[in-house]
């Protein structure tokens, strides 16, 4: 994969990757959705429109979560991606990167990573899913068409979601309990990486005042 470099910029394995049909009524899909104070947060980012200065500080709280499970140089490379692949989309870097950890973030963030299903790469998409998107299956090894291809899913499955984020996220899994238990994940590492991104703001925040004064 080609290196990005942005000069600004300073990640649980799941059996939930295959295809499903979504058969579900609305009132059985919104089931377990009751929202965090964390959750409303993004909710209100999202009804808002979350700004540029606000997407770039993600980055590097993402780049900082993935380096937990991959090297310093691929934690970069895929949290730019997040960056660069969400821009003029509803989503933010941190909806995809959510994804990606949650999918493979257990197996090292490995574009090699393959589950029992046959779903492929880092953000773990189907063959059918890939060519649906104009991809080939095997093109979901390279990193930037991979992210590329989950952002189309995310949006059909937004569609279908009418605009409810969590319940796109879902759909992305699939349905019943295995997608219950998936979306469970995604919350509890958007809490995580949301705690941090309220850290870099508040740091942001000091050093900005410390500079006024001085």
């Amino acid at each position: 994969m080609a290196v990005i470099t942005l000069f600004w910029l300073p990640a649980l394995f799941t059996a939930c990757s295959s295809e499903s049909r979504l058969s579900a009524s609305p009132a059985s899909l919104d089931s377990n959705l009751t929202e965090t104070s964390l959750e409303k947060e993004v909710r209100t980012l999202m009804e808002k429109g979350v700004s540029l200065e606000d997407r770039k500080l993600q980055v590097p709280v993402i780049k900082q979560a993935f380096a937990r499970h991959t090297t310093q140089e691929r934690a970069r490379n895929l949290a730019a991606l997040c960056y660069l692949k969400t821009l003029g989309t509803p989503f933010s870097p941190m909806d995809l990167a959510e994804i990606a950890l949650a999918e493979t973030g257990g197996h090292n963030l490995s574009s090699k990573a393959t589950s029992t299903m046959g779903a492929i790469g880092v953000w773990q998409l189907m063959p059918s899913e890939a060519r649906n998107h104009g991809y080939s299956p095997g093109e979901m090894r390279n990193d930037e068409k991979c992210a590329e291809a989950a952002v189309r899913t995310l949006l059909n499955k937004l569609e279908m979601a009418d605009g409810n984020m969590d319940r796109a996220k879902k759909f992305y899994c699939g349905t019943g309990p295995q997608a219950e238990a998936y979306l469970r994940k995604i919350r509890r590492i958007r809490q995580l990486l949301l705690a941090e991104l309220q850290g870099s703001r508040f740091t942001l925040a000091m050093k900005e005042k410390d500079s006024t004064v001085q």
